[in-house]
């Protein structure tokens, strides 16, 4: 029967709740294949080993209803079940125009940052049509499924609301997309990893503190990220190459950053970054974890000394954005199927040109301008916004993924 022929059609709604065992779906529908009735919809949740099973199905020959009703009591009273029956004509209520799904982070998720996110979807004219968690740990992570309100005002009435709330709201498209083939692409310094590289090559040639210093204005945006380069590493002038080796092992990757990676490999999807740091440490990365593209500024090495100056193409704010489409062009992926995250100001034109710029314990003018922000310390935080549960990340941590 088709969603069209069951506009008018007698239906009953059968709601059964109490301790999940196994077999109570199977035992609902047999109970009810007795009384020939055709399946309309179907929905099931269980919580903390409750179970509230809702089968939307088509009224029974002429006479039998009543038969039907005290039969599935009977057979609920027998599972030690409740059993709620009600009458009513069709299917649901189509759903609204525009579909979106909102995850909302939080470390506790609280009941008033809850009831705020669901108000402003009602305010926004949205309809919640489902909620799901994704995860419990190292944050608890729902995820709403909403209808009747286009995605970008959806996403600008909750994104303000998020920080007072003291969650994180993430709000994307609804679509076949979700789990196909996506690209997601990482700065590396204060995101893939927990270090400034110019800070760690700068600590080894004494000027630790001048290069920091620049190095936190060019961040914030006060200064040409390019111009900053140039007067940090002319800092580095007459450093002995070896230092590469000792900064290599002094890196301090993210936590979570291996778990978003592998998980990320297990699902199929090409990752990538981008820096405005070095390729003498982007490079041992890309080996290290696996990558499928990597791309930074390269010191210049003159008779196994720095001479002070980078090479080549000069990875900036521009820069990462441009390689962001390389990046995808390559990898044969949409830009808008591409995933960036990043925390510094000359990240914005890569994570304003992705499908979804997500601020990584961000800078506020990068928290602002950015689609979605996570404020938490884990890098893998980044899968829930993905859909991805944590279920599907513990499953990747046990599987080799080459």
């Amino acid at each position: 029967m088709s969603a069209s022929q069951t506009t008018d059609v007698p239906t009953l709604l059968v709601k059964i709740f109490g301790k999940d065992r196994p077999g109570i779906t199977a035992g609902l529908f047999d109970t009810l294949a007795a009384y020939s009735v055709d399946v309309v919809d179907i929905e099931q949740v269980v919580t903390r080993g409750r179970i509230v099973l809702c089968a939307l199905v088509t009224e029974p020959p002429k006479g039998l209803e009543g038969d039907l009703r005290a039969t599935v009591h009977s057979w609920a009273e027998s599972m030690k079940m409740q059993a709620e029956i009600i009458s009513g004509k069709g299917d649901n209520r189509p759903r609204g125009l525009g579909r979106s799904l909102v995850t909302v982070l939080g470390h506790p998720l609280t009941s008033e940052a809850t009831a705020a996110i669901a108000a402003r979807i009602t305010k926004a004219g949205g309809n919640i049509d489902r909620i799901f968690r994704l995860a419990k740990y190292p944050v608890t992570a729902v995820e709403f499924a909403v209808s009747g309100v286009e995605t970008e005002p959806l996403r600008t009435a909750l994104v303000t609301d998020a920080a007072r709330l003291g969650v994180d709201v993430a709000v994307v498209g609804a679509g076949l997309y979700r789990r196909a083939q996506r690209l997601v692409v990482m700065d590396v310094d204060s995101t893939l990893i927990q270090d400034e590289v110019i800070e760690l090559f700068a600590a080894h040639a004494g000027c630790e503190d001048e290069v920091a210093e620049v190095t936190a204005a060019a961040m914030r945006g006060e200064l040409d990220f390019e111009q900053s380069l140039h007067a940090r590493v002319a800092l580095l002038e007459g450093l002995d190459a070896s230092v590469v080796d000792k900064v290599r092992s002094e890196v301090r990757l993210t936590p979570g950053a291996r778990t978003l990676i592998r998980t990320l490999k297990r699902l199929g999807y090409q990752v990538g970054v981008v820096s405005g740091g070095f390729t003498q440490v982007t490079d041992d990365l890309k080996e290290r974890l696996g990558l499928d593209f990597a791309q930074a500024n390269t010191l210049e090495i003159v008779d196994g000394k720095l001479t002070g100056k980078v090479t080549g193409e000069i990875v900036d704010r521009a820069g990462k954005a441009r390689l962001l489409r390389r990046f995808a062009a390559e990898a044969g992926v949409p830009l808008s199927q591409t995933v960036a995250i990043g925390d510094g100001a000359n990240d914005l034109d890569m994570l304003n040109a992705a499908g979804l710029g997500v601020a990584f314990n961000a800078k506020p003018v990068v928290r602002e301008a950015a689609h979605t922000a996570v404020n938490f310390p884990f890098l893998d935080t980044v899968l829930y916004l993905l859909g991805v549960t944590r279920e599907e990340v513990e499953a990747a941590d046990t599987l080799d993924v080459g």
